[in-house]
């Protein structure tokens, strides 16, 4: 009767937490499980695609390193004009380039014609990804804010993002498996996703503007100056949420790579690692976001980083199929850490500046994970792939969560005219 009780409370809070979310949050949470659907799709697939095509690991490094850099050089500039004109406009035109960089991708013939399909592709990504997080970030309360990313997570990452993967490897499977041929077909049905999802934000996102009318703002940087005279610690914030993101530039576009060329993964496998990477936000983003909510956001990060630096320690060690899948699923808490680690973001800031603000967050996460893949495709080639895994967990363990203990908790604070105060 006990269990049963508990039960019905939970599903009730639920229930009661969904109903008095805004509109525009449905809408976004809806567009990222289906962009999630797509890139969780094609991403087993990704860098061997580009390997297949001709490129080396450090020629690999650099397409990630040019996508990124230039996506966060521009960071700053979406970020302005999101709160200066608006999310929606900038969330489309994000979406146009991911259906640009789907274009590239299907019509490669070469290694090089994927910097172009890369480089549109991080720029969409952002720019979507950024517009994104200005509308959840300003559609929750603090008290919402962790437990409504990690439902999103759940239905972006969980749901759909478990169906992507295993409908990639049967099409893979049906034109010819894991080949250049085989893995094309991928990025024109990604492509036809990509319309559907701006039609959806085209017609049913507001039109909604987070601003202050009580300062005139004339520039680009007198704007992004002045957030940081009304925000705290973020100079410290900014060298954690960049080190958060290293995994992206460093981790994740070898994972695949050295699962295939190391340890003999084939399509299935490849795409049940990925199913095993959705998995773990689907069972396990919102108890872990509302523990967030609870207990406070470092805990529940140190609590999760561990977990992360195994699946790459089990990657490296995997003396079967079984062990990679393992690894999939622990990797899928790297979505609840950055989860959780969002959540402290938008925390830091007046809801007036989080356009500003989360640009300027982009901006050096990806200048790091730029830089970050590069180095891990001149580490695969010169010093070995298993040291680009190990020096992630090295650069995580000894650097990031050191700089998160000296971090304030955010759960119950909130900024009042440049100062943090209890709520």
């Amino acid at each position: 009767m006990k269990v049963g009780a508990s039960a019905g409370i939970a599903i009730t809070k639920m229930t009661d937490f969904i109903k008095r979310q805004r509109r525009d949050w449905y809408v976004t949470v809806t567009r990222s499980s289906l962009e999630r659907f797509a890139y969780q799709m094609v991403v087993p697939y990704l860098s061997i695609y580009t390997i297949a095509l001709g490129a080396t690991a450090t020629q690999l490094g650099i397409v990630n390193s040019l996508g990124m850099g230039i996506a966060g050089l521009l960071s700053l500039l979406s970020g302005w004009l999101i709160d200066r004109i608006g999310t929606k406009k900038i969330y489309l035109a994000g979406i146009t380039m991911l259906a640009i960089s789907y274009i590239f991708y299907g019509l490669a013939t070469n290694w090089t014609i994927i910097i172009i399909a890369m480089i549109a592709y991080w720029l969409g990504f952002t720019t979507s990804v950024h517009s994104c997080a200005t509308v959840c970030a300003n559609s929750l309360a603090n008290q919402d804010r962790a437990t409504g990313m990690s439902l999103c997570e759940t239905f972006a990452a969980g749901f759909l993002g478990m169906a992507g993967p295993i409908l990639g490897a049967l099409i893979v499977t049906e034109f010819g498996g894991v080949n250049v041929r085989g893995i094309r077909p991928l990025f024109f049905i990604g492509l036809l996703v990509t319309v559907v999802t701006f039609l959806l934000i085209y017609t049913q996102l507001s039109d909604r503007k987070w601003t202050s009318q009580s300062v005139a703002r004339a520039s680009l940087f007198k704007d992004l100056s002045h957030v940081f005279k009304e925000g705290r610690n973020l100079k410290r914030w900014l060298i954690i949420a960049s080190m958060t993101n290293l995994p992206l530039g460093m981790v994740f576009p070898f994972f695949q790579v050295f699962a295939h060329e190391f340890k003999g993964a084939d399509q299935y496998i490849l795409g049940y690692m990925v199913t095993g990477f959705a998995l773990t936000p689907l069972v396990l983003g919102i108890p872990f976001g509302r523990l967030a909510d609870k207990i406070g956001r470092k805990k529940v990060i140190y609590l999760i980083a561990p977990l992360f630096w195994v699946s790459n320690l089990i990657l490296i060690w995997a003396p079967g199929p079984g062990f990679l899948i393992a690894s999939g699923i622990l990797q899928g808490f790297y979505f609840i850490s950055i989860t959780v680690t969002g959540a402290m973001t938008f925390e830091l800031v007046p809801s007036e500046q989080m356009g500003r603000w989360l640009g300027i967050i982009r901006f050096f996460r990806l200048l790091l994970s730029a830089g970050s893949a590069y180095a891990a495709g001149v580490i695969w080639d010169n010093l070995g792939p298993q040291y680009v895994f190990l020096i992630a967990i090295g650069l995580d363990l000894f650097i990031r969560i050191p700089l998160l203990i000296g971090m304030p908790e955010t759960l119950d604070s909130q900024l009042e005219k440049g100062k943090e105060v209890p709520s």
